[in-house]
C-alpha cells in the first residue's frame, strides 16, 4: 500500500548521514560543531552562530506528541486510500527545542492509518520505530 509514496532524497548531502543513522536504525540529530546546538530539519549553517562545522549526535529516540493533523481528501493519490491517518509532531526528550514530524503506529511495519485519531492525546510519550520503504528507512512512533 505504500507504493506512491513520496520519498526523500536519502543522497542529499545536508541529510544523508540522518537517513543513514535511520538505516542502521539509529535517530541522528544535526549539531552545530561550534557552538553544540542541535537542529532538524538538516541544513548546511547554524542559524545561532552560523558555523558551517557539522557533527552528529545520536537520540535516545524517545518524546512526546506535541501536535497532530488527521488528513482528509483530497490528497496525494498514494495516500487517499489511507485516509484519514494521523501525522504527528514530536518532541524529543534530549533536546525539547527539536521536533521530528511523523506518524504514530502500532508496530514498525504498521498502517499509518492503524491508530484511531481520537485516541491520540497531546503529551503522550512515544519512541521511535523504523520502517523500510523502497530504499528508504523512515522514522515513525509508537506509544511508550
Amino acid at each position: 500500500m505504500e507504493e506512491g509514496f513520496l520519498l526523500p532524497d536519502v543522497e542529499e548531502p545536508t541529510a544523508a548521514e540522518f537517513w543513514a543513522g535511520t538505516a542502521r536504525g539509529e535517530l541522528l540529530v544535526q549539531a552545530c560543531g561550534a557552538c553544540g546546538r542541535w537542529r532538524h530539519p538538516p541544513r548546511p549553517m547554524c542559524p545561532h552562530c552560523r558555523s558551517t562545522d557539522v557533527t552528529w549526535v545520536r537520540t535516545t529516540g524517545t518524546g512526546r506528541v506535541w501536535s497532530f493533523v488527521v488528513p482528509h481528501p483530497p490528497l496525494l493519490p498514494a495516500y487517499s486510500p489511507l485516509a484519514p491517518y494521523n501525522v504527528i509532531v514530536v518532541e524529543l526528550d534530549d533536546e525539547r527545542t527539536i521536533r521530528m514530524v511523523g506518524n504514530l503506529v502500532a508496530s514498525a511495519d504498521g498502517a499509518i492509518n492503524e491508530i484511531e485519531p481520537q485516541s491520540i492525546e497531546i503529551g503522550e510519550p512515544v519512541r521511535v520505530v523504523f520502517h523500510q520503504v523502497d530504499d528508504v528507512v523512515l522514522p515513525r512512533w509508537v506509544r511508550a
